[in-house]
């Protein structure tokens, strides 16, 4: 059975592991490790940045993603953003992002401070755009622009 937990600091590497291949399998990028370690720590040190799910079977690691907050002036709420979300190869089809996914949802309906929820995804993913829409969500009418050093 799969599990949704709220990761922990021990889970760092893990995480790090995972970011590292989802950047090469998606956007065929060769991250830097050590960047990418002091970044997985910093939303352990600082909270507000954001937190950690994981999707958890008997002790193995499935999937994971961070819930970044982001205020909304337009709703006076907090809408959180999906980020680093991976589900490792031998688990997709078996519905591990659906019950991050569901995790999240949840959190927003239950709190009164949360209003909705939103991820970005690559133009060519079109695997993962059916899996987003197949739960309800919809593209919304922005296009993403983004300005990178």
């Amino acid at each position: 059975m799969i599990k949704i937990r709220k990761a922990k600091s021990s889970d760092s590497e893990r995480i790090v592991e995972l970011q590292l291949k989802m950047a090469r399998e998606t956007e065929g990028l060769e991250l830097d490790s050590d960047v990418v370690t002091k970044g997985v720590r910093g939303v352990f040190q600082q909270p507000a940045r954001g937190t950690y799910w994981m999707a958890e079977e008997e002790g193995q690691i499935l999937g994971m993603l961070l819930a970044i907050p982001e205020w909304s002036d337009w709703r006076n709420g907090t809408v959180l953003w999906i980020h680093s979300l991976y589900v490792v190869p031998e688990a997709r089809g078996r519905g591990v992002f659906k019950k991050l996914y569901l995790n999240l949802r949840k959190q927003v309906m239950e709190s009164p401070e949360l209003v909705g929820l939103r991820l970005y995804v690559d133009k060519q993913n079109k695997p993962a755009q059916k899996v987003y829409e197949k739960l309800g969500m919809t593209r919304d009418h922005y296009e993403l622009y983004e300005w990178l050093k």
